[in-house]
């Protein structure tokens, strides 16, 4: 029956049906050739939806769009212009450093690169040839789901269960996503150098600098009063994602101004489409997981695995070889919501600390948002700046094999991960 759902689910997906609905009807003719009713189907599907900690999707989602709606990538984009402007390469640093701050209140790669586009974008190709400049802003909005708060993050920990919590992964991307962000700012240094770009952007000014923190402080206080309140405990994930939504429309409304009543039907419908589609992939494969269990693939595939290796680092390089794979062909939510609830178990019996093996199965899959062919921040970042998959591609490796070596290292070298999370008393499970 396991085989069976996935060379249809391949099947389907390969003649373009979505990959929510591929699931879907992978099951139901799995179904049909079980003993379970096809009643068990609205059942499990309710069942995966109808939960309080998946509803902070949605409204990190809808929070995200309020707060680039809002008008705050272009104050960050002016502080960070403030600051590391005029250096040389520092265009490319600001839409970096845009990118990490963009990622504190949005938590999605493909809203953060398609905003940095449209943004940046033209000045960008201006100032370096245009396939480096569309590979500068999909390296800074693939910085999403890394730094907290991380959609990816929330769903992983849901598929997971009680064994990881949503404060825990968000804390464990802090240090990785400051080296990641640290080593893209070398690359472009690097690169640059080597051009003989001239420098460009704003000569550094203290007061400038100043000017600008008063500017931006309000925006920057958003991810301490949300992801502080996760960490402290002060509330849940779920209810921290409810106050980032106020939180927004305040700045929106009131700060920046830049929010109107008029533009809310746009952002609630965006926002409602994200969330059905993450909430269809969840249901959808949920039967499917039902029927897996029932066919005892998870302890078949635990006993595959033990018989290939004994080590939990060679467990750990075994499931980087396969989501290198799954990462390139399957889209970041189907996976985590397919492979989660079979691979975290078999790393818990290797004993490896739950934290350490997510965040690495996260930085894995947000990889293969930028490896075609189904590389969607690929996509998003080709369409807006009409460059081929082709040419930004080339000028995007040396991104792409620094995130892979910051993957290896924190793999090698856990308190890289873990230090963090256990100091704020996230410990191993």
């Amino acid at each position: 029956m396991s085989l069976g759902i996935f060379l249809g689910f391949l099947l389907l997906g390969v003649i373009g049906m979505p990959i929510a609905f591929s699931l879907g009807f992978a099951a139901l003719v799995a179904l049909a050739f079980s003993d379970d009713g096809f009643a068990i189907i609205p059942l499990r599907m309710m069942a995966a939806v109808n939960s309080f900690p998946l509803m902070s999707i949605p409204f990190f989602i809808l929070a995200g769009e309020l707060m680039v709606k809002a008008g705050i990538v272009e104050r960050l984009i002016e502080l960070a212009n403030a600051v590391v402007g005029r250096v040389r390469g520092g265009l490319a640093h600001v839409t970096l450093l845009s990118g990490a701050g963009l990622a504190t209140v949005s938590g999605a790669a493909v809203s953060d690169a398609s905003a940095l586009s449209t943004i940046l974008g033209p000045s960008l190709t201006k100032a370096y040839d245009k396939p480096f400049a569309s590979a500068i802003i999909a390296a800074a909005g693939n910085l999403g789901p890394i730094i907290p708060p991380s959609g990816a993050m929330i769903v992983y920990a849901f598929m997971a269960g009680p064994s990881v919590s949503v404060g825990g992964m968000f804390m464990a991307g802090v240090v990785p996503g400051l080296i990641i962000t640290a080593g893209f700012m070398l690359i472009c240094t690097w690169y640059v150098t080597k051009r003989g770009y001239p420098a460009t952007g704003v000569a550094f000014s203290f007061a400038n600098v100043f000017a600008q923190l008063r500017r931006s402080i309000i925006i920057f206080m958003m991810p301490v009063v949300v992801i502080g309140g996760i960490v402290g405990g002060a509330f849940t994930a779920t209810e921290g994602s409810a106050i980032a939504v106020v939180y927004a429309l305040a700045v929106g409304f009131f700060v920046t101004r830049r929010l109107k009543v008029a533009d809310l039907p746009g952002i609630l419908l965006r926002s409602a489409i994200t969330t059905a589609m993450v909430g269809a992939l969840i249901a959808f494969a949920s039967v499917v997981t039902h029927l897996l269990t029932v066919d005892l693939l998870p302890m078949k595939v635990a006993a595959l695995v033990k018989s290939i290796t004994t080590s939990p680092l060679g467990y750990m390089a075994l499931v980087t070889v396969v989501l290198f794979v799954v990462g390139m062909f399957l889209e970041s939510n189907a996976a985590y919501i397919m492979l989660v609830p079979l691979l975290h178990p078999i790393a818990l019996s290797y004993g490896i600390d739950p934290l350490h093996f997510g965040f690495l199965f996260v930085l894995n899959l947000v990889i293969g948002m930028l490896t075609p062919p189904v590389g969607v921040v690929l996509f998003v970042v080709c369409s807006i700046n009409k460059i081929s998959m082709r040419e930004i591609v080339v000028a995007l490796w040396p991104f792409i094999t620094l995130m892979y070596g910051v993957l290896f290292l924190c793999m090698l070298f856990p308190p890289i991960v873990t230090w963090l999370p256990r100091l704020l008393g996230y410990g191993a499970a």
